[in-house]
Order: C-alpha cells, then structure tokens, then sequence
C-alpha cells in the first residue's frame, strides 16, 4: 500500500527515500504511518534529524511533509539549483 526507505547521509542526518503509496490508498494515513516509522528508526540508530527531497508539483507530498513537522530548507545535495525540487527537514 505504502513504502519508504532511509539513508544516511551523514553522523547524524537520515535521508528518507521512496515514499510511495499506491494511488487507491492515498489519504487513508499510510504514508504518515510509513513516515513515522521511519524517523523512529532513525531516531533509534542515534540520528539527530532526518532531511528528503520532493518535487513543487507533488502538493499532496508537500502537505504531508508540513503536517508530519517538516520544514522547508534549502535544497541540499543532489538537489541543489534544482528548480523543481523542495526539500525538508525535521529534528529528531
């Protein structure tokens, strides 16, 4: 129904990855529960915070990541100069 993954990207930064949920299950809470499991992994490998990256036009991601405490940064990695992207982070 939904999927996520972390990476670390650094000592004390996990990078979620590959949140998806099918579309029949969107707006039921299974990216949120997803989401939430993962930071709570992160947190238990001893990461201070999380950070990921989605595209401007993907509004029901977006409005996820604020509701779930994320906040906009500037766009790191891979991502940064790249118009299309929005990344967030949250503290642990």
């Amino acid at each position: 129904m939904a999927c996520g993954a972390i990476k670390a990207i650094d000592d004390n930064t996990m990078e979620v990855k590959r949140m998806f949920t099918i579309p029949d299950y969107r707006g039921k809470g299974f990216a949120r529960t997803v989401l939430k499991e993962l930071e709570i992994w992160a947190k238990e490998l001893g990461y201070e915070k999380t950070v990921l990256e989605t595209g401007k036009k993907q509004t029901e991601a977006v409005a996820l990541y604020k509701k779930c405490g994320y906040a906009i940064i500037p766009n790191y990695g891979q991502y940064a100069g790249i118009e299309n992207s929005v990344c967030f982070e949250k503290i642990l």
